[in-house]
């Protein structure tokens, strides 16, 4: 049985007659035609002993959240060659985001003479720190699910380079590199909305993956909720309390018939381990609702909430609405969320529009949920490639009088990390707003810095900018060895941001 699909949600797959047909998982989800499912499965006990050959110095026992004190990350991931450059994040030349291209320039990334900020310097949108097009629908969308005062509280950069088109090969998400970072969660390292290495569409870097750290694969409430199980204790007794009393009980029972086993320490070890951890688990996480975005009212469930339960029907949302809840309050260290059917040019502008602007409104429910639970966030957008304007124009209410989108178009391509902090606007470093830089005509400029044309160094650069957030850019070699960045002043043009007032 197929699911129909409403033509006019902007959410229709993407046949386009300059494409094979889709064959692969990555070509289907690039093109709109299927969205993730999810499972999680817990280990047993047995399974931890025979993975672990019972050596207490792989599994050391740490039970309960010890707050790592990094900021919250999330990537989203955007398939398929989304427009980042001129039409939504406007880019420029060396001087910056306002060293302005030249006309056809702008043309190329999407922007009619009319509309772009030669014409009028309106057209640029500082609202977040790191400046729009005023027309933009990812900051249109972003408005939509965030208020004014989280607004002002935001800064941002623009990073310029190049990734290949229509694939998910591009060593984009630096998930494994945040966590080397320090990112970490009381529930879950890592987790993503694709059963991937990396969680979401493209890679990541062959040098950060950790395969102890894998994310775990979330993309619906039901999968953040089944994180814990906790069995029937707490059915029985509601109260944590009650529940915890009779697993410290069943634990102490335990330790008493370990320490009459004839088993190594490391074993005796492992077993109290998994007593202790149980007990955890019942009496923070007995109530299912601890972890379930359905039943957080920040999140859903009345007018003052982010999402409407209708908007939560919406696959998409569902998943921001998941990977939010665990991600900003520590449950997860670090989330993907992969939006598919990103590969947008049809020759109209229309419905990249509105894939842009629910995008976006993805973007503005994360930041703003934040704001509420008063925690910073950071946030990566990034897509595989990029795309160019056929130069006519959409006259449609949705194409909003802009040009067409013609095809794929890797030198257009850059991507944009947003940070939102709870005590005021982020300070910059000293590459500002903007990393490298685009030539007049509208394409990257390869030679502006070293990750220009290199997108494994591209998903460094974001693991430094992290680290800078944090006054940690010293411990670089540390986090990423043999990293390809360079030292010294050599990392200045890369540092798009100083460190949080909180982390002096």
């Amino acid at each position: 049985m197929s699911k129909r699909r409403n033509p006019d949600s902007g959410f229709a797959p993407l046949l386009h007659p300059d494409h094979p047909r889709p064959v692969t998982r990555r070509q289907f989800l690039a093109q709109g035609l299927i969205a993730g499912s999810a499972i999680v499965i817990g280990p047993s006990l047995v399974g931890l002993l025979r993975a672990s050959g019972a050596r207490a110095d792989v599994l050391p026992c740490d039970v309960g959240f010890s707050p790592t004190g990094r900021i919250p990350f999330v990537v989203f991931d955007l398939a398929g060659g989304a427009n980042t450059a001129g039409s939504n994040v406007l880019v420029g030349k060396q001087g910056g985001q306002l060293d302005l291209l030249s006309q056809d320039g702008y043309s190329l990334l999407g922007i009619p003479p009319a509309m772009n900020p030669i014409s009028n310097a309106a057209n640029a949108d500082p609202e977040l720190g790191l400046v729009f097009h005023a027309d933009s629908a990812i900051l249109r969308g972003i408005r939509a699910r965030s208020a004014a005062t989280t607004r002002a509280k935001i800064n941002g950069a623009v990073f310029c380079a190049k990734s290949d088109n229509d694939t998910g090969n591009n060593p984009h998400n630096p998930m494994y590199g945040i966590y080397k970072a320090g990112a970490n969660g009381q529930l879950v390292t890592l987790i993503g909305t694709q059963a991937s290495d990396s969680g979401g569409n493209s890679q990541a870097p062959m040098a950060m993956i950790d395969p102890k750290v894998r994310p775990t694969k979330v993309d619906r409430p039901t999968d953040a909720t089944g994180l814990v199980d906790t069995g029937k204790l707490t059915q029985i007794l509601p109260d944590p309390a009650d529940a915890k009393a009779v697993m410290l009980a069943a634990q102490d029972l335990s330790d008493q018939k370990v320490a009459l086993m004839n088993e190594t320490t490391a074993v005796n070890e492992l077993i109290e381990c998994a007593f202790r951890e149980t007990t955890h688990l019942v009496a923070d996480f007995g109530n299912p609702a601890a972890l379930d975005p359905m039943a957080d009212p920040i999140i859903t469930g009345d007018a003052t909430s982010i999402f409407t339960a209708a908007d939560l029907n919406n696959t998409d949302f569902r998943k921001t609405a998941s990977v939010m809840k665990l991600v900003v309050n520590g449950y997860a260290g670090a989330g993907t969320i992969e939006l598919g059917g990103y590969d947008y040019h049809d020759g109209t502008r229309a419905t990249g529009e509105r894939r842009d602007f629910a995008a976006g409104q993805a973007i503005g429910a994360v930041l703003e949920y934040a704001a509420r639970v008063n925690t910073p966030i950071a946030i990566y957008v990034l897509s595989d490639g990029s795309l160019s304007a056929n130069g006519q124009i959409d006259n449609s209410t949705d194409g909003r009088g802009k040009f067409g989108w013609a095809g794929d178009n890797s030198s257009t391509a850059a991507t944009f990390m947003l940070v939102f902090d709870p005590d005021g606007r982020p300070p910059l470093g000293p590459a500002g707003n903007q990393v490298g830089y685009f030539r007049p005509t509208g394409n990257v400029e390869t030679a502006a810095t070293r990750i220009s044309d290199e997108v494994n160094l591209l998903a460094q650069a974001i693991v430094l900018n992290y680290l800078a957030l944090h006054n940690q850019v010293g411990t670089l070699n540390t986090v990423l060895p043999g990293q390809g960045l360079g030292s010294g002043s050599q990392l200045d043009p890369l540092i798009a941001f100083a460190n949080l007032p909180r982390f002096p």
